[in-house]
């Protein structure tokens, strides 16, 4: 739940979010419920704002996918955040770790006074930002994205809507 003022006063306001995910290298869906296959090894944009609105916060969630060793199967190598002027990555089985601006750093870290929070979470990492972004990676194969409905229909990328 959020808090906003509701003629004059408080109120608890249920958060609505959409989701998006990336499970066993090729298998996607979107926020907006659309599921599709797509194979390759590259660095691709799940997500991120589609033009430069000074009221949206400027992000991108980027993964990079990598064929693993003696198979034709697909993984995702590394997962990458842009948010202001900080840029998180998490590499796959570097588990508790994750590298903030090139630096590796070990599990939990907040920043930019507590609006950039990462956190283990079962087997998977959190990255929670302060609008309501929240990306969970497994450090293997499973990306989930959570955006507040407010973005909706503002973002491109893979998981774009």
């Amino acid at each position: 739940e959020g808090c906003e003022m509701v003629d004059g006063q408080p109120e608890c306001i249920k958060e609505t979010f959409s989701t998006c995910w990336l499970a066993g290298g090729p298998h996607y869906r979107s926020f907006d419920g659309k599921t599709f296959d797509f194979m390759g090894t590259c660095a691709y944009t799940l997500t991120t704002i589609c033009n430069s609105d000074p009221t949206f916060p400027t992000f991108s969630v980027v993964v990079k996918k990598e064929e693993k060793e003696n198979s034709k199967v697909f993984s995702i190598g590394s997962i990458t955040i842009h948010v202001d002027n900080v840029t998180i990555t998490a590499v796959r089985s570097e588990n508790g770790v994750v590298r903030v601006n090139n630096h590796r750093s070990r599990l939990p870290i907040s920043l930019s006074h507590g609006k950039l929070r990462i956190h283990q979470k079962g087997r998977s990492m959190l990255i929670q930002l302060n609008f309501n972004l929240r990306v969970l990676y497994n450090w293997d194969d499973h990306v989930v994205v959570k955006l507040p409905a407010a973005l909706s229909g503002k973002v491109c990328g893979l998981c774009g809507n």
